[in-house]
């Protein structure tokens, strides 16, 4: 596809921000004809080191509460100043995404790239731990990667050679997710796809040098990804 806004953010610089395939590019993808509202308060649920959450404010218009367990609030504060964000465009939050700390019917949306499989494998995530801080009528967009067919009984050796089979337990296929977002008894299931970005986001990524990005080359490029894909999902409170 035709990156429109992404482009902006593919500078060497910002590129050592991401800490997996382009979460830029899936999050413009993840996106595209969207229903959040202008001038939204959403959560960045997973936001790392925070370049989606800057994207989201500077690109759509939204107010941002980028959350996120691991990375470091402060860090996170002068970054969004480097990128001409204020303080009331993007606001840091340290939290466990099993354990929010919002108030109820809090946000419009919640957006969560490359990061809901790590805790939305749990049947109860969706309706306890997450939509009660969600307005009826609001939505929730996730970009996961996944698998084209859950293969976990019989793991391809070449996506052992980067990942655990513990590791690996966290991805899954389209049908595994389309069944568990269809338990939820507060959501309405918009829609469940196959993204076209896979293959443009993997290699952004694994041309960065960390340890991560060179331990993940081993598996790709022995045509892991093949077995590999990303998941959108959107859903919706009901009202």
């Amino acid at each position: 596809m035709h990156y429109i806004h992404s482009v902006k953010y593919n500078t060497p610089e910002l590129q050592t921000k991401i800490m997996g395939p382009n979460p830029i590019k899936l999050g413009e993808e993840l996106l595209l004809d969207h229903k959040i509202p202008n001038g939204a308060v959403i959560c960045d649920l997973g936001s790392g080191q925070g370049l989606t959450s800057v994207f989201l404010a500077k690109e759509y218009g939204f107010t941002v509460y980028a959350t996120d367990l691991w990375s470091d609030l402060e860090e996170n504060r002068k970054f969004f100043e480097q990128m001409g964000v204020s303080h009331e465009q993007v606001i840091p939050i340290k939290a466990d995404a099993t354990d929010l700390p919002f108030e109820k019917e809090f946000f419009d949306a919640v957006v969560s790239i490359d990061s809901y499989n790590f805790f939305g494998c749990n049947p109860k995530y969706l309706d306890e731990m997450l939509l009660p801080f969600v307005k009826k009528g609001g939505y929730i967009y996730i970009t996961i990667p996944g698998m084209k067919k859950d293969c976990h009984e019989n793991l391809p050796k070449e996506l052992l050679l980067s990942w655990t089979p513990e590791q690996l337990d966290y991805m899954h296929d389209i049908n595994y997710w389309l069944n568990m977002v269809n338990k939820s008894d507060d959501a309405d299931v918009v829609s469940v796809r196959e993204m076209e970005s896979n293959d443009e986001v993997w290699a952004d990524w694994l041309k960065q040098d960390n340890e991560y990005a060179i331990g993940d080359r081993k598996a790709m490029e022995a045509g892991g990804g093949k077995y590999l894909n990303f998941i959108a999902i959107i859903l919706r409170k009901k009202m």
